[in-house]
């Protein structure tokens, strides 16, 4: 290839790499839509509810089944959270893994869907929200992390997932955000967002 050839083909890269990186800086800067501020509204709100940390599998109601109230762990902060705006996590994974199961994580030997816990796997919400176009970039720059958004952790380094919602940080206590989760003192607001190495970022749209 003559530098005549390469010319043009150089210039289309760093246009495509310039604009690319304008998409992540507006992505970045660009304030919560409407429907993230009702998401973060609500992830604040299971704060105010005692729930003891119970992983326990229960055989629960389809669709719009929950486990007892005053017991969770950290997908179902994301779960309760998001059915409060209008996303039934249980019925919208399950209904992808029936139809697409050979997509989704084989970490627990299950041969066919199981509706009464696919939902409350990280690994599984992770492949869930990919599939539907809600990843993000995982950067450590806090400002790409806005109240609604949704983030994943490995703990350890070694495949302890946890997950968790990303809201406002309080009055006053400005810079990067905090985030709502359940780690086994029930849901709270922490600022730990940067705590443990984040393996997931997604932002979702408003259901349809």
């Amino acid at each position: 290839m003559d530098l005549r050839t390469a010319a043009p083909l150089v210039a289309s890269a760093l246009l495509s790499t310039s604009a690319c990186a304008e998409a992540q800086e507006t992505a970045r800067t660009s304030p919560p839509s409407e429907f993230a501020g009702r998401i973060a509204a609500a992830a604040m709100a299971r704060t105010e509810v005692e729930v003891r940390y119970d992983p326990a599998y229960v055989v629960i109601d389809y669709p719009g089944g929950d486990v007892p109230a005053g017991t969770g762990v950290c997908t179902d902060v994301v779960i309760r959270t998001l059915r409060a705006v209008g996303i039934d996590l249980q019925k919208e994974v399950h209904e992808d893994m029936r139809a697409n199961f050979s997509k989704y994580p084989k970490n627990w030997g299950a041969r066919r869907p199981d509706r009464n816990i696919d939902h409350r796997r990280v690994p599984n919400l992770q492949r869930y929200f990919e599939r539907k176009g809600a990843s993000l970039p995982v950067t450590d720059d806090g400002r790409a992390y806005l109240p609604g958004d949704l983030v994943a952790w490995d703990l350890t380094g070694r495949g302890l997932w946890h997950i968790g919602v990303v809201v406002a940080a309080p009055e006053g206590r400005g810079g990067r955000p905090w985030i709502v989760h359940n780690i086994g003192a029930g849901p709270v607001l922490q600022d730990g967002l940067f705590d443990w190495k984040v393996i997931g970022h997604y932002r979702l749209a408003p259901p349809e």
